[in-house]
């Protein structure tokens, strides 16, 4: 799988602590790894900056812009997954998409708020997903506006439909196809966190990017459908696999980070001491 400048780019920037700043060698160098030009790299870290997705300091050094800043907040939570539903009732949120605010630019950034947040289209203009969710309504609809839904857009509770209105619904999310991609990324990342420590450093930064972001990019679009819809159990033992493929992928990548004085986010090692983790992160 090939990384794009701009992929690169936003993903790295995801991993800095708040308020932290990533210098472009950084960027420069980690593109050098994925076979990406230097210029490709500044030309797409000039683009990102100029629609917002970045920002620079006075320094030239970058961090996520504030177009980034709901993404980049969701995509950095992905380790508390399990710890987002509750038990399901029955019932559903839906989102009513109003008449106007219908350009394509407005379509595209409501599709992919509601497809974040796990919502399907039953009908035309009709999006809807299991009412689980550990947040409230309140907070859902707060979300749903941060990642790009227009204002126009109803969002509440969906109550009491009909049998046959049910079973149309649940058909919406191909379960099977879900569960079997927790199964297939589940074993790829344990057979990675084998043979991680025998690589190159250069060849265990290149693969656990790769691997470890087609793992979280799964996790972080995860309807999180109720134990009903669809066990919880697979998509919890991905979860606790990649938890622990994360820290060994961050370790890979932390010599060159420190090198540059980067302040990058550590993740906890799971099942570790504090003593061990101490000796990890140095």
């Amino acid at each position: 799988m090939s990384i794009g400048a701009r992929s690169l780019i936003l993903d790295l920037l995801a991993t800095l602590k708040p308020g932290a700043v990533m210098p472009v060698g950084v960027l420069v160098e980690a593109g050098r790894l994925f076979g990406i030009s230097d210029n490709n790299v500044r030309v797409s870290a000039a683009r990102l900056l100029a629609c917002g997705q970045i920002a620079r300091d006075e320094r030239g050094a970058y961090r996520l812009g504030e177009e980034s800043q709901p993404i980049g907040k969701r995509v950095r939570s992905w380790r508390d997954l399990d710890r987002r539903t509750r038990t399901w009732s029955g019932g559903w949120v839906a989102v009513f998409s109003s008449g106007s605010a219908r350009s394509r630019g407005v379509g595209r950034q409501r599709q992919r708020a509601l497809r974040l947040l796990g919502f399907r289209e039953l009908r035309g203009g009709l999006w809807v997903r299991p009412d689980n969710l550990a947040a409230s309504l309140e907070q859902v609809r707060a979300e749903l506006r941060a990642l790009g839904l227009p204002v126009d857009d109803l969002v509440c509770a969906l109550r009491d439909l009909d049998a046959p209105s049910v079973a149309v619904t649940r058909r919406l999310w191909d379960v099977e196809a879900l569960r079997s991609q927790y199964r297939s990324l589940c074993a790829e990342i344990e057979q990675g966190a084998k043979r991680i420590g025998a690589m190159a450093t250069d060849e265990a930064m290149v693969e656990s990017f790769v691997l470890g972001g087609r793992a979280l990019r799964q996790l972080v679009r995860d309807p999180l459908l109720p134990d009903e819809m669809c066990p919880s159990v697979e998509r919890n033992a991905l979860l606790a696999a990649m938890r622990e493929y994360d820290c060994l992928g961050r370790l890979a990548w932390a010599e060159m980070l420190k090198r540059w004085g980067v302040p990058y986010l550590r993740a906890p090692l799971h099942g570790r001491n504090e003593s061990e983790r101490s000796r990890s992160y140095g």
